[in-house]
């Protein structure tokens, strides 16, 4: 693969044309000039911005005819295009030698990069998946992460109920008796653990264990098993309990029976939705604006074995068949299993593409099939059914991103989208001291107390709002920035300052708008930005030479002053709890020889100043590290200054 690059700083001043059009429409030169020297070899293209981020990633058959339509007139209507467009100030192309290394490729971009105007996956890391190891005496274990180390992977199972791949496990432990150890097994230790007494293992690691054939067949029912196989398991187990029987071994015969009633049981709750013994995936999407839902079903032998259900972000605009022929490529990229059939509500572009691709995943030709009648259609509609109460649970569980308040400031506001995350700031300060500022955070329209932040000025010198406002944006974009690189490389960390806001409210007026606008565009955010001015209620917007006043009985009004009301409530809290901590250590930093650990003690002893003043001598010297003569200073001190 080879790469080619182009680095510009400059702005489309009008609307994008190709290159012979250049300099009537403005085009940056440097633009230009790559626009006219692109390789015409399949590829991947990554869009840039003005700051060097990745906003959109693509392929194309040929890169040369793909990337020059972007920027011919009249090439599209489409306003999210539009919109890329008029971001791109950098294009990046990669060779591949064909199309389906390039839909490899474009998928692990994306993954990579999270470009803001393709599909995406919302949280695909986190899914869960069961290996079995590639060791002599493989383990069952649970991994996040698909890898080409020659064990054997299934799965993905629900985000959601990671409770549920520790009963799985606990369930083939207990019908196949696979170790879970971290031993390096040969067989000599003089007695097993407690898992062998419990049922749970066949004790490979002893000498009168399981020997390697005999686990080796452990390792493959369980195998058979979890991909679904239960039908040809039961089969093979019932010939294995009847030969057991005739050779009189009653004791085996009866563990095989046991094992057969436990997945017997199992089957009787799977459902049969064909009379074959087809293996097929049955995928079917709903969206609504920018988030998107794809429920899979997973058919193993006619019989329904798994589902699971994925959240998309970026879907708006984009086009139902669009959108599947997005999330394909980076759900089968790390699956564990390609059947060979994948049954969709509609055609898919680059069809044919992503066949060829799956079948050198799976070693065997697969389908992607677009059921007209019969069972097949009942069965996609079902799939469609699931993806869209899926995406209605999704949207309630962050709020009604439509309800009264939202919607409202989307339209008074003109927002492209509802704010669905709202975050306001405010600051705090008295007389110069102890100047702090407070987030607060709603979603949906509700209060999210659990990503509430308080913030203690370390920077800012004097009570200078603007610049305070500044310093809590900066430290607030700079933990996001450096909480995304963890994430972009799968650092297994809980997000707390990643998840940006749709709409940033500022306590204040004009000043605080155009300071918090410098700071955005330091760090590269296009998030729509209002300040909110106390009495009259004035919001202040860029862009507007006048402020806007909103309806009093407006229910985003409302929503702002609640919003407004809650962080001056938080800063003030928290303000306050640092001045009376300054105030109890101020009194006690005017009396010699007691220093910041004497003062923590008495603090942590008495609790204040006023209950060490009414305390006697004895009781004061009784605190560690203080002392007789001390406390005698204490005491004399504190009843000198009353005040």
């Amino acid at each position: 693969m080879t790469a080619h690059t182009a680095q510009n700083g400059e702005s489309l001043s009008a609307a994008p044309a190709v290159p012979g059009a250049a300099d009537e429409a403005g085009l940056p030169g440097d633009l230009t000039e790559k626009l006219g020297t692109l390789p015409s070899q399949p590829g991947v293209y990554l869009m840039k911005d003005g700051a060097g981020k990745v906003i959109y990633v693509g392929k194309a058959s040929s890169l040369r005819s793909r990337v020059r339509q972007y920027f011919q007139p009249g090439h599209t209507d489409s306003p999210r295009i539009l919109h890329l467009i008029s971001k791109i100030r950098d294009v990046e192309t990669v060779v591949t030698a064909n199309e389906v290394e390039a839909l490899i490729l474009e998928a692990t971009l994306i993954k990579r990069h999270h470009p803001w105007y393709n599909v995406r996956l919302a949280d695909d890391k986190a899914y869960p998946y069961l290996k079995l190891t590639s060791d002599p005496f493989p383990k069952i274990v649970m991994t996040r992460k698909v890898a080409r180390d020659g064990g054997k992977y299934f799965g993905p199972y629900p985000y959601h109920e990671p409770k549920l791949v520790g009963r799985t496990i606990r369930l083939i432990r207990r019908l196949f008796k696979l170790r879970t150890c971290n031993l390096e097994i040969a067989g000599d230790l003089p007695r097993p653990c407690l898992d062998y007494y419990i049922g749970q293992c066949s004790a490979p690691c002893v000498a009168w264990g399981a020997t390697r054939e005999q686990y080796a067949d452990q390792v493959r029912q369980a195998s058979a098993f979890l991909a679904g196989k239960q039908d040809d398991l039961l089969n093979d187990l019932r010939a294995a309990m009847q030969a057991a029987s005739d050779a009189k071994n009653f004791e085996r015969a009866a563990q095989l029976r046991d094992q057969i009633r436990g997945l017997e049981a199992l089957g009787e709750k799977q459902r049969m939705v064909s009379s074959g013994s087809e293996d097929r995936d049955i995928v079917a999407l709903a969206q609504d604006g920018d988030m998107g839902c794809v429920q899979i079903f997973f058919v193993r032998g006619g019989r329904v074995v798994g589902q699971e259900h994925f959240m998309l972000r970026g879907t708006r605009g984009v086009a139902a068949a669009e959108t599947l022929r997005a999330f394909l490529p980076q759900y089968y990229e790390t699956a564990s299993a390609v059947p060979p059939e994948i049954l969709l509500p509609e055609p898919v572009p680059d069809a044919e593409v992503i066949e060829q691709w799956l079948a050198e995943r799976r070693g065997g030709r697969v389908a992607l099939a677009t059921p007209q009648r019969g069972e097949r259609v009942r069965l996609v509609a079902m799939a469609r059914e699931n993806a869209a109460l899926h995406l209605a649970e999704e949207k309630a569980r962050i709020g009604d991103t439509a309800g009264p308040g939202v919607r409202d400031l989307q339209h008074l506001l003109r927002l492209e989208a509802p704010p669905v995350r709202i975050e306001c700031y405010d600051i705090s300060n008295f007389q110069g001291g102890e100047s702090v500022a407070s987030l607060v955070v709603a979603e949906g329209g509700r209060p999210k107390k659990s990503d509430y932040r308080r913030f203690r000025m370390k920077y800012t010198e004097g009570p200078d709002d603007t610049a305070m406002m500044q310093e809590v944006l900066r430290r607030r974009f700079a933990q996001a920035r450096k909480e995304q690189e963890r994430l972009d490389r799968d650092e297994p960390i809980p997000v707390k300052w990643a998840a940006l806001p749709d709409l940033i409210v500022l306590d204040g007026g004009r000043g605080q708008l155009n300071a918090a606008r410098e700071v955005l565009f330091e760090y590269n955010q296009t998030i729509a930005t209002i300040a909110l001015a106390k009495q009259q209620e004035l919001v202040y917007i860029h862009g507007l030479s006048e402020p806007i006043v909103l309806p009093r009985e407006s229910q985003g009004l409302q929503l702002l002053q609640r919003l407004r009301d809650e962080a001056h409530r938080f800063a003030n809290a928290y303000h306050q709890k640092l001045r009376e901590r300054r105030i109890v250590f101020s009194a006690l930093d005017e009396i010699p020889g007691v220093g910041e650990r004497r003062k923590k003690a008495l603090i942590r002893q008495f609790g204040s100043v006023r209950s060490i003043r009414a305390a006697g001598v004895e009781d004061i010297a009784a605190v560690e590290g203080v002392g007789p003569k001390v406390a005698e200073r204490i005491h004399q001190y504190l009843k000198d200054h009353p005040a």
